[in-house]
């Protein structure tokens, strides 16, 4: 079992649904198979994205599923959620 699940939004970046099932596709994956880390890649770029996978992340339905959301301060084209 992976202590880690990657998603990396680069390739998919101009289609707001695709951004969408992967990252929900993620977070269920994470909680079924109990991984305890999902990094989210949304690239450094103006940060749009990033702030659109954290606005999602903060939806109740989501919300109750993990512990916590970090924002890497190593790497700002980085997204961690903690289970």
């Amino acid at each position: 079992m992976p202590e880690k699940l990657t998603v990396d939004l680069h390739p998919i970046f101009r289609s707001d649904r695709d951004i969408d099932k992967a990252v929900r596709t993620a977070i269920f994956r994470a909680v079924r198979e109990k991984i305890m880390l999902v990094e989210i890649i949304p690239g450094k770029g103006a940060g749009k994205l990033k702030h659109r996978v954290l606005a999602m992340l903060k939806q109740p339905h989501l919300r109750k599923l993990y512990r916590s959301v970090e924002a890497d301060d190593s790497n700002e084209g980085r997204v961690l959620v903690h289970f």
